[in-house]
């Protein structure tokens, strides 16, 4: 039997653990309609986090992870495995672009300069990558390394930063390589194209423009910014000096590699250094030798990539458009890439009959200032598209538990579940009137767990499952399992053939 879904991913809605049901902010919120669903229709419970999605034990999921795992119907071996076993199988200093990289610095005497996240929360980036590079620049004989540090904050503690960059102090004697300057994630990591951000990093990496710090002054100067409540998200550039000289700033020529292994957040700074200028805030592209962990995105030209990936085939958007179908991809800026580039495996552009609705995020500091972000306009945005009931599948985003999560302000959380439950009631009625089925999951949780065990604000995500709820006419239940079984479960609900490479299960 052919029938209509509607996916509705909640982003960071798990479901907390028995004790520590204080610590939810989806518990603390008021949120009837959610309860509804919970109360009457089949529901069980996904595993978004470790092996389950292709990550490595006791590693959280992310939106990037799970968006992949949900379109791909199977579990996506990620970046940071793929990473962890090239270094632990010393197969790293044998990747071509990196030696070619190296062999050219050498040649050349360009220095190296290493850029990306410095903690290990295994999101974007993981320290124990960066000490490897440190270790094949050493290896090759080259002694002008780099390290221009991102901090996180935001899949770690918020006061993490002073103790990964102090490892990172104790670490590079033994191998090489100098902290030349340190910027928060906010800054550098931007993806919301808010180029005024990403110019303080850019602005401190090539001009030379942040805090003048000595470089033995680095830990107590973090703290200081602690102290006055920039935590390491936040934390303003610092110019790293010796005897009064900063130690390095990025110049024509060099070598520059950007160690984040997730697509999205790089991006921005990349482009500003390699691909286009931005006259109206002082950024041009450098003539560079730059080069990435990953592919960032297909469409940058003169980028080296290290672990280049081709697209996954036979996700589920390139089924249902093969099988004549019509779809819909909708979210607020936030989280776009992730049912387009993620949800598609890799792939940029739309399937035949994908149609794609990006509702802008509010241009506001952070999203605890404006807990509802954009939800209101997602949901006026896609009801009348439901009503219309043309598109056969519709992939919906939810965006604000998760980026309201990552503020760890538990009353902004509360009203972010909040509105996103008055949103769910319009686009699951919408969708019941016309005669959709529904699924209502998370590809991870986070506003589950807003409350460490000393009783500090949590800003990551949690390793708590996550619901899933079917609203369907023929089936009463619908049984436990992970992220990469909703692929396969859609499409038997749409009465197409799942393709073999989907090794996802069924769950009804």
């Amino acid at each position: 039997m052919s029938k209509k879904v509607l996916l509705v991913i909640l982003d960071g809605w798990g479901i907390a653990k028995q004790g520590e049901e204080d610590r939810s902010a989806i518990i603390a919120a008021q949120t009837p309609f959610y309860d509804s669903l919970f109360a009457n229709y089949p529901h069980s419970t996904l595993v978004t986090f470790g092996p389950a999605v292709g990550l490595p034990v006791g590693q959280f999921g992310n939106s990037e992870v799970g968006h992949m795992n949900l379109g791909a119907g199977r579990t996506v071996k990620q970046s940071l495995v793929r990473l962890n076993d090239a270094i632990e199988q010393d197969t790293l200093r044998h990747e071509p672009v990196l030696v070619e990289a190296l062999e050219y610095a050498k040649a050349n005497q360009k220095p190296v300069h290493l850029i990306g996240l410095v903690s290990d929360g295994g999101v974007h980036a993981h320290i124990n990558h960066l000490k490897a590079l440190c270790n094949v620049a050493k290896d090759n004989g080259l002694q002008d390394v780099f390290i221009h540090a991102f901090t996180d904050g935001r899949d770690t503690d918020p006061k993490s930063g002073v103790g990964y960059l102090t490892d990172l102090q104790h670490f590079l004697p033994t191998s090489v390589g100098k902290i030349a300057s340190v910027t928060g994630r906010y800054y550098a990591m931007d993806r919301d194209n808010r180029w005024e951000r990403i110019k303080l990093a850019y602005d401190v990496m090539v001009k030379g423009v942040g805090q003048l710090t000595p470089a033995d002054q680095l830990i107590p100067t973090m703290l200081q910014s602690y102290a006055e409540g920039v935590t390491d998200e936040f934390i303003k550039p610092i110019l790293l000096t010796e005897n009064g000289q900063p130690i390095a700033t990025i110049q024509e020529g060099d070598v520059v590699l950007c160690f984040n292994y997730r697509t999205d957040r790089p991006q921005e700074i990349t482009k500003a250094l390699t691909q286009e200028n931005f006259p109206e805030y002082g950024m041009h592209t450098l003539d560079i030798r730059y080069l990435t962990l990953t592919n960032y995105n297909k469409s940058f030209t003169g980028v080296h990539v290290i672990f280049d990936d081709s697209n996954l085939p036979a996700t589920l958007g390139e089924i249902i458009s093969k099988a004549g179908k019509k779809q819909i991809r909708i979210a607020e800026t936030e989280k776009y890439p992730h049912v387009t580039f993620f949800f598609s495996g890799g792939r940029n552009e739309p399937f035949e009959g994908e149609n794609r609705i990006l509702c802008p995020s509010p241009k506001v500091a952070t999203y605890d200032l404006k807990p509802e972000m954009s939800v209101y306009d997602v949901r006026n945005a896609l009801v009348p598209e439901l009503e219309k009931g043309e598109a056969d599948f519709v992939c919906l985003n939810f965006a604000n538990p998760d980026m309201v999560g990552h503020t760890g302000s538990f009353e902004a959380v509360v009203a972010a579940c909040e509105s996103v439950d008055v949103s769910l009631n319009a686009v699951v009625t919408a969708a019941r009137n016309s005669g959709y089925s529904v699924i209502v999951l998370a590809d991870h949780g986070n506003a589950d767990y807003m409350i460490n065990d000393d009783g500090s604000p949590n800003t990551q995500h949690s390793l708590n499952l996550v619901p899933c709820i079917l609203l369907d006419d023929d089936h009463k239940t619908i049984k436990d399992g992970k992220l990469g079984d909703i692929a396969p479960t859609i499409l038997s609900l749409m009465g197409i053939e799942k393709p073999e490479i989907m090794t996802g299960d069924v769950l009804v």
